[in-house]
């Protein structure tokens, strides 16, 4: 929502207000309201929020169409100069529709600044006939290296066994697969860059 200069800022439950020196000349009605586009929306996160966070948000805006990329480079131009425009103009580089969910963005950001290659989001690997037969996460296709994330609907019983025949299949393919969890996510991210840079470099 916008708020003229010297206006009051309403007091709105979970809504925190923030003051720009960038002026939003073409604001969009939302529910009535005047708010920022959602390319301004974006670059603004992505210059103020920490990494982990931004990108998922920028992987989404991408997903949902809300925002298309040249949107966001030319939003990007008007912020030059602006605090933490560097981050934006590197995350907005980083950011793919492919991704799925926030872990999985941050999954991919973890690896590309460990200093890896970025790996491809939602990696399909098809069977003997070219049937698409599953998708990765990530993974790094020419050398079949497949990353995912487990989060908790992957304790599920049903998901178990159909994630152990899914293991076993791509195993016999020839794929190198590696799981993480929110711990290694959060906690120990150093341990899933040195792992898979071990793969790419064997």
């Amino acid at each position: 929502m916008i708020v003229p200069a010297g206006g009051r800022v309403p007091q709105i439950r979970g809504v925190v207000a923030h003051q720009s020196v960038l002026a939003v000349p073409d604001p969009v009605l939302v529910a009535g309201l005047p708010c920022a586009p959602a390319e301004r929306c974006a670059v603004d996160l992505a210059r103020t929020l920490p990494r982990m966070d931004a990108l998922p948000f920028l992987d989404l805006c991408l997903r949902t169409g809300v925002c298309r990329p040249e949107e966001l480079c030319a939003e990007l131009a008007r912020h030059a100069r602006l605090r933490g425009v560097g981050q934006a103009r590197q995350l907005v580089r980083l950011a793919d529709p492919r991704a799925e969910c926030r872990q999985e963005s941050q999954l991919r950001l973890v690896l590309i600044d460990g200093g890896l290659p970025a790996p491809e989001p939602q990696l399909w690997v098809p069977d003997e006939a070219g049937f698409l037969r599953y998708r990765l996460d990530l993974g790094y296709r020419r050398l079949r290296i497949g990353i995912e994330y487990d989060g908790l609907s992957h304790l599920d019983r049903d998901r178990l066994r159909h994630d152990r025949t899914r293991m076993n299949w791509l195993s016999a393919q020839g794929w190198r697969m590696r799981h993480y969890t929110a711990l290694d996510l959060y906690h120990h991210p150093s341990r899933i860059t040195t792992q898979i840079a071990a793969l790419l470099h064997a």
